[in-house]
């Protein structure tokens, strides 16, 4: 199973694969980024790859990845369909990395194929039109093979049928409401969207493998993911990371019912739509605490002071305080509210939980 898409997807693939797991499946599921260990990426049954695992794939690999260069994600890509094999999956759940079309995780031919809402994010790549960012994603379509979406936009939808079509694959569009009514195990309004594809392509699955409706219940309700509105006590963790991204989890924060105060830790990296996104979320918050995540990469940490200004001109009220330590953001959050938000990055979210003693 293929899933793209800008945001969502691997919360669908979450979702599709614990509806695959309660069918009595045993399920590989691929996702990236990582929070806290790169063991966390590939999972069989919910059981991370192990250190010592990865250590003799890549031993293994490394003659060939040499000699071809190979990228990071290829490489990543290989270990994780290489120990699906030796862990004898029935079926494997792979999340694109970037776009699609270009990506490593379409060398595989997949029993069904579905791309979420189309957004704005990686511009650098995949630049700025959201038609041309359909078309890359359409790129995982495959000929014969079921490709679904939940994108409701009717320009990109024409954009994503073309380019399916072109590869010999028509396209299947799915309600988004498709899943409402069913308890989800991830939270958030946006889910039902996710949860939805996760649904339809379960059921787009030839006989062999096609979930039952007690399988759809199950594991809807069973569907974990850190970092997607993932609450920890006082702490609420979310790996949003474009302006899309950050407006549905400034929906989910307004409506939670969060107790208040509620402040929000933000590092955002510098080549992402930040003022927007700040723009977004401060409206749902009491304060916003900005900082740096120390695993981000050097260059594209963003400037504070830039973002301190960005933030006081969105005008939403919020108190705005600028600390660099993630440490010291995280506790001075907590003395403030009641209620603490950690976003902005899959890098912030995964500092901060290792700063805080938290297991992914």
């Amino acid at each position: 199973m293929h899933v793209a898409g800008t945001n969502g997807k691997g919360s669908t693939s979450a979702f599709l694969a614990a509806i695959l797991r309660a069918a009595g499946l045993r399920v590989g599921l691929y996702t990236s980024p990582h929070l806290v260990s790169f063991c966390e990426r590939s999972t069989v049954n919910g059981h991370p790859l192990t250190e010592p695992a990865v250590a003799a794939w890549t031993r293994r690999l490394q003659p060939v990845a040499v000699e071809r260069d190979a990228s990071f994600f290829e490489i990543t890509t290989a270990i994780a369909l290489a120990d699906f094999a030796a862990r004898g999956v029935d079926i494997a759940v792979v999340e694109v990395g970037l776009g699609g079309r270009l990506d490593a995780t379409n060398v595989i031919e997949p029993l069904a194929a579905g791309v979420t809402r189309i957004a704005l994010d990686h511009a650098e790549y995949l630049g700025w039109d959201l038609a041309g960012i359909a078309r890359e994603k359409a790129g995982i379509a495959k000929p014969g093979v079921p490709f679904l979406t939940t994108e409701t936009n009717d320009g990109v939808l024409e954009a994503m049928s073309e380019a399916a079509e072109g590869r010999g694959a028509r396209i299947e569009r799915v309600s988004p409401t498709l899943a409402a009514g069913y308890r989800l195990g991830l939270e958030g309004p946006h889910q039902v969207a996710n949860a939805s594809l996760a649904v339809a392509l379960a059921r787009a699955l030839p006989a062999p493998w096609r979930p039952d409706g007690e399988a759809e219940v199950a594991g809807l309700a069973a569907a974990r993911l850190p970092g997607r509105f993932d609450r920890r006590g006082p702490w609420v963790f979310d790996v949003a990371h474009n302006p899309d991204g950050m407006a549905a989890l400034a929906r989910a924060v307004s409506g939670a019912g969060l107790p208040r105060p509620l402040a929000a830790v933000v590092a955002i990296l510098r080549d992402k739509a930040w003022g927007e996104m700040l723009a977004g979320l401060a409206p749902a918050v009491d304060t916003l605490v900005l900082t740096r995540a120390p695993s981000a990469p050097p260059g594209r940490a963003w400037d504070l002071e830039e973002a301190g200004r960005g933030a006081w001109a969105a005008g939403s009220g919020a108190a705005i305080v600028t600390e660099p330590d993630l440490a010291r953001a995280l506790r001075l959050a907590r003395e403030r509210a009641a209620t603490v938000v950690v976003t902005g990055s899959f890098h912030t979210v995964g500092d901060a939980m290792r700063a805080l003693g938290f297991e992914p």
